[in-house]
């Protein structure tokens, strides 16, 4: 069997309102540190699926909230907000030590993975990555599903997939695959222990 993590809320938490707090300081602009992220959805959702580049997305935020910082103090603003969900990454150990394959399966974008690369260490530890701004495709869209597929070498019930998003996991169930709806570290741990075997 091959296991497929999702990211943010399985393996990382994460909060754009620190993101928005630590911008709003070098904004010139008054901004709701709250709310900033969600009003630059679409913008968001472009660069997650790479279609607008780093610098690109740079200057859009620059010209949301006239930013008067540079492009590396947003980027480590940006990145930086995240928090390990310890039982998790636990887990994740205790499915390499059982000798299966593990790969993570994110909607995200080149910012927040360049920074969780150099911060976090079990990032290391996954045979592959099927990031959505590589692939111009997001969950719940199949067309990403197939990469996985293809990067992974399993189909249908040879992959076990964890997702907290009840669309995404169904998308995953469409194709066979044993989905575990992400709900609390305990009841996916207990789950996929289950399902693995796991000692």
């Amino acid at each position: 069997m091959i296991v497929v993590f999702d990211l943010g809320k399985v393996l990382l938490d994460f909060d754009y309102s620190i993101a928005a707090r630590r911008i709003a300081v070098r904004a010139r602009r008054s901004i709701d540190v709250n709310t900033f992220f969600s009003e630059q959805a679409t913008l968001l959702l472009r660069y997650e699926l790479g279609l607008v580049t780093t610098s690109a997305f740079f200057e859009e935020v620059c010209r949301a909230c006239d930013f008067d910082g540079t492009a590396p103090e947003f980027e480590n603003y940006f990145g930086d907000i995240f928090t390990p969900i310890a039982p998790m990454l636990e887990l994740h150990a205790a499915v390499r030590r059982a000798a299966f394959s593990t790969f993570i399966f994110s909607n995200t974008n080149e910012l927040a993975i360049t920074h969780i690369r150099r911060n976090f260490p079990f990032f290391s530890d996954f045979n592959g990555y099927i990031l959505s701004y590589e692939h111009g495709a997001m969950k719940p869209d199949p067309r990403l599903y197939e990469v996985v597929e293809r990067q992974t070498g399993g189909v249908g019930q040879e992959i076990v997939y964890i997702d907290d998003r009840p669309e995404n996991a169904a998308a995953g169930r469409a194709r066979g695959w044993t989905v575990v709806l992400h709900e609390s570290p305990t009841a996916t741990r207990d789950a996929v222990s289950a399902i693995l075997k796991l000692p």
